[in-house]
């Protein structure tokens, strides 16, 4: 990115005829990458997802570190093999002029642009975009009817009757009030609110990946076929378009993802452990107490706040816990 902001300002390239092609197989890959590494997340979301029980077998380091390396060779070879034997440029390379300049001082001033061959613009937008493309549609897709689906089945256990016998259970506390525990049903809302979240999450996640790259590559293939059908300006704002998607994919997976936001703090803090993932104490010595009740196989438990008297329970099946996993994991 940082020749290429070099070579926008000036309106030449200054780094060399030799290094241009290198700087636009490093262009190609990283961008390559960059999709391909987004197509890996949603399938790791959906595995997650759909199997959470064999997701820790499956989904190892091992497997997590070959699946990034698979990504950034298919991304080289998309880029570096043909770009390096000349197979993605023309036999009549474009000049882009304004018509204010005299042609002699291109010569001086020489370009660097991304002007491809039909052939090439088609297959490496193709493996680059398209193919990801369809594949994150088709999956997000598919995570979307799942906790749906799955929000829909923990609603309709809510609506058992909470008459039923509960034994409370609470440790010993250090505070000088001991809390009352009361237990009251959590009204439904929150099933709608998350059903409500889990659409606002594909729409973002999705919504962003294909505005930021949609244009850029119709404009990639349209500009092969036809050298004067798209201005230089235009496509350079469209290039940066598409860079920038690299800059708010950490925003909105740290956002709508507790997993990634985790790792991000992780990543930043060099190694520090998110307080989220520690058990939950209060701050007088006291864990929360559970009350269980039980009827027809179905449980509340009623979490006990230690700093308030007041507690909240949670119906369902141990499917309901789940239902939050489901709608973070995407």
């Amino acid at each position: 990115m940082t020749f290429a902001g070099v070579n926008d300002l000036l309106g030449y390239w200054v780094f060399g005829p030799r290094f241009c092609d290198t700087w636009i197989a490093f262009d190609v890959m990283c961008s390559t990458a960059s999709i391909l590494n987004l197509c890996a997340i949603s399938l790791d979301r959906y595995i997650h997802i759909k199997d959470p029980l064999r997701y820790g077998r499956w989904v190892t380091r091992r497997i997590a570190v070959a699946s990034i390396a698979t990504v950034w060779l298919l991304a080289g070879l998309i880029s570096f093999v043909p770009i390096s034997l000349g197979l993605h440029r023309p036999d009549d390379p474009l000049v882009y002029s304004d018509g204010t300049q005299p042609a002699d001082i291109f010569q001086e001033y020489p370009t660097c642009a991304l002007d491809l061959t039909p052939t090439y613009a088609i297959v490496s937008s193709c493996i680059s975009f398209y193919v990801p493309c369809v594949v994150m549609l088709g999956i997000y897709c598919r995570l979307y009817c799942y906790a749906q689906k799955h929000v829909k089945s923990i609603r309709a256990v809510t609506k058992l009757p909470d008459t039923s016998i509960a034994k409370s259970f609470r440790t010993k506390s250090r505070c000088n009030k001991p809390p009352k525990p009361q237990t009251k049903l959590k009204p439904t809302s929150p099933y709608h609110v998350s059903d409500h979240k889990a659409a606002i999450t594909v729409g973002v996640i999705m919504g962003v990946f294909l505005i930021c790259w949609v244009p850029f590559f119709c404009v990639n293939i349209v500009a092969a076929f036809c050298k004067t059908c798209i201005p230089d300006r235009a496509f350079q704002v469209l290039t940066w378009l598409g860079y920038s998607n690299s800059a708010f994919n950490p925003i909105i997976y740290s956002i709508f993802n507790t997993e990634f936001r985790e790792a991000f703090k992780r990543i930043l803090t060099k190694g520090a452990r998110a307080r989220g993932n520690q058990p939950s104490t209060s701050e007088c010595g006291e864990l929360r107490s559970v009350v269980v009740h039980k009827r027809n196989g179905s449980t509340v438990e009623c979490n006990i706040s230690p700093r308030s008297s007041a507690g909240s329970c949670q119906v369902g099946m141990a499917a309901q816990k789940h239902r939050d996993t489901i709608v973070s994991a995407i």
